[in-house]
């Protein structure tokens, strides 16, 4: 007992010891200073901040916008063809990922005057620089640029609805598929079940099919390029004269 007590004595008097030696080398370590205190205005703005942003975000899905560009082209009359190839090769050269020519077509008799129209889809990004990169060409075939206009359909509601539409359908077919496979019901009620699915897939195809229509038009940016002569072709001026005298024949045989 003796021999624990003076053990005990001793370890308290070396713990109290090695405190002591602490306090006194702690005393002698000046503390840093305490940091500043933030102005008033300072901590009104962080409480302000810490109050919105304990607000929970609202998510802001962008605008889901489909694009449609129009331009309007005055050229040569034997200049719309080679103008209107040359604005097609522009376009295959991007890659069918990137521009794909969706019509070509050209009309104008001899002596009428001269038509041609184009249609493209180009990439969402690259269609504003596409249709500057067209207004350079005809330029600098002698072209003049007589029209332009951008519109705009903001299809976001659209897509929202015909996604929700979609899961709602994914849904009743998935329960329905599980009636049918646990053949839980009377007859009657399974083969109403499999007429529901072919229903539903269907719904659902369908419902599929619009998203990707949608989806597309956003992601691709349709141009329309028209071409128009700056006057008739040469037989304009003879023509209703050609047509006059050869129809005097049948005319003066008539009178006679």
């Amino acid at each position: 007992l003796a021999a624990c007590s003076e053990s005990s004595s001793y370890e308290t008097a070396e713990a109290i010891t090695t405190a002591d030696v602490t306090e006194e080398a702690a005393m002698d370590i000046e503390p840093p200073p305490p940091p500043p205190a933030p102005p008033a205005d300072a901590a009104a703005e962080e409480g302000g901040a810490s109050e919105t942003s304990s607000l929970p975000d609202i998510p802001a899905a962008a605008p889901k916008i489909a694009y449609v560009y129009s331009y309007g082209f005055r050229v040569a009359r034997e200049d719309i063809a080679p103008l209107q190839e040359r604005h097609a090769d522009m376009c295959i050269k991007l890659g069918p990922l990137t521009c794909q020519v969706r019509s070509l077509e050209q009309n104008g008799a001899e002596d009428d005057y001269g038509y041609g129209r184009l249609e493209l889809s180009v990439a969402a990004d690259r269609a504003r620089e596409f249709g500057r990169e067209l207004v350079a060409a005809a330029e600098s075939e002698g072209g003049d640029q007589v029209s332009s206009s951008i519109e705009g359909e903001d299809l976001s509601k659209q897509i929202v609805d015909t996604e929700a539409r979609l899961r709602s359908r994914e849904v009743l077919r998935d329960r329905l598929m599980e009636v049918l496979q646990t053949r839980k019901g009377s007859v009657q009620e399974l083969v109403e079940a499999e007429r529901g699915v072919a229903q539903v897939n269907e719904e659902i195809d369908q419902a599929r099919s619009w998203l990707q229509e949608m989806r597309g038009r956003v992601a691709y940016s349709r141009i329309t390029v028209n071409y128009q002569s700056e006057g008739a072709g040469p037989g304009g001026f003879f023509e209703p004269i050609r047509k006059a005298i050869g129809s005097i024949g049948p005319v003066a045989g008539n009178v006679i």
